[in-house]
């Protein structure tokens, strides 16, 4: 949509300048005036490089500001506050310059006619198909202002999940640097000068003081090569798990590596759990509901036993038994959706699945976070003593000969 700048003074009588997203100048005018502002001046925008724009394109919205705007939205239409109404305030107040474009071209939209989810669905940066569907669902049953709750408590949760692995991650990734820098330095700036003294003693270096002298040499002389051979490993790397067999590969690996693949997999089963239990309680068709599971589940292996379950249950079966053949869901979660599809109240069980394995999660989490520590502190300690040695065996041969 075309960009328009507007000037216009607010309730308090301020003159103020502002980009505006619209179809037409009629319809900046009208959802500036909406506002409460009143339009001194409106053009639209000429078309030359703008760097603000480009920011907000790459700008990230993330999984909280989505959680903050649902539970404000929630409470106006639950107020009895016009839909159209309630996002023109949502937008005078949003932090996040991207979503708050977004809510004005959404505003413009349902002035034009069109459905909420209809509009949203087209900002997916902003609200996925899982946010979409459940407000069409909330659309077409009534319940916009229970479903925009829901959405508000779930995706509260998927924040508080990420966030514990986050916390679990943070401690090991910060640690691992410092090693790696201090590493780096001793190897680069200190190394050196012991090896000057070496030549100049003309003694025989023992095996692991000559590889961290070489190590050293080519640190020094090729260090743009070195630069250069990690980033391509990087990039390769990123653009094999972009692939479908190179994704699905490192997943599978992911979730066997001892604690952190515990980790996974609980935060995977807490996520399936939640997210799916939340649309199938807002009235969204199963087969829908496990379709936009699957996208988002965050895990290839997860995601193939989904697309399974879907297949089955296409054809009649259990979501249960499609789920226990790709074992990749503990035994309990299988039994409490097995349990869930006998008695009718599947969203019932998949919300008390989600509540057990996301206190799983943050009991595995301190857990991992205690463990790493001493392992940690012992890489660090093993990378440091390593180089103190190979740079004090000489000095110790020299020791012997003068004796």
């Amino acid at each position: 949509m075309p960009t328009f700048v507007a000037r216009f003074k607010d309730s308090r009588g301020k003159s103020k300048r502002e980009k505006v997203v619209a179809n037409s100048l009629a319809q900046a005018r009208i959802s500036l005036r909406q506002q409460g502002y009143i339009v001194q001046d409106i053009k639209k925008e000429s078309q030359g490089f703008d760097f603000k724009q480009l920011q907000t394109k790459f700008m990230y919205v993330s999984v909280k500001d989505k959680a903050v705007f649902s539970r404000q939205f929630a409470a106006l239409v639950n107020a009895g506050v016009a839909i159209v109404r309630s996002l023109s305030v949502l937008a005078q107040q949003c932090s996040n310059p991207k979503l708050k474009q977004a809510i004005l071209g959404i505003n413009i939209d349902v002035q034009s006619g069109m459905n909420l989810s209809e509009a949203m669905r087209k900002y997916p940066d902003c609200f996925d198909g899982l946010y979409v569907s459940m407000v069409e669902a909330g659309e077409v049953g009534g319940v916009l202002d229970e479903v925009l709750n829901r959405l508000a408590k779930l995706l509260e949760d998927i924040a508080r999940l990420q966030n514990q692995i986050k916390s679990a991650l943070a401690y090991p990734v910060v640690v691992g640097f410092l090693a790696i820098a201090i590493f780096l330095a001793m190897t680069i700036f200190i190394i050196p000068i012991f090896a000057n003294i070496y030549k100049e003693l003309g003694t025989e270096l023992p095996a692991l003081t000559q590889f961290m002298l070489q190590l050293s040499e080519v640190l020094r002389s090729c260090w743009l090569l070195v630069i250069i051979g990690v980033i391509t490993a990087g990039i390769a790397y990123r653009l094999y798990y972009k692939s479908q067999v190179g994704r699905e590969t490192i997943d599978r690996l992911l979730l066997k590596i001892p604690l952190f693949g515990e980790l996974v997999q609980k935060s995977s089963v807490a996520r399936f759990s939640r997210t799916f239990g939340s649309l199938t309680r807002s009235g969204v068709p199963i087969l829908t509901s496990l379709e936009i599971v699957r996208d988002t589940s965050g895990n290839q292996v997860v995601a193939k036993a989904i697309d399974t379950a879907r297949v089955e249950i296409q054809q009649g079966g259990m979501i249960s038994i499609a789920l226990q053949k790709e074992k990749v869901f503990p035994p309990m979660a299988i039994q409490m959706i097995s349990i869930g599809e006998e008695t009718g109240e599947l969203d019932v069980m998949l919300m008390k699945i989600a509540d057990f394995y996301e206190d799983e999660v943050e009991q595995t989490v301190k857990a991992l976070t205690s463990i790493l520590e001493p392992i940690m502190i012992v890489v660090l300690g093993g990378m440091i003593g390593t180089i103190l040695l190979s740079m004090y065996l000489p000095m110790f041969k020299v020791f012997d000969k003068l004796g």
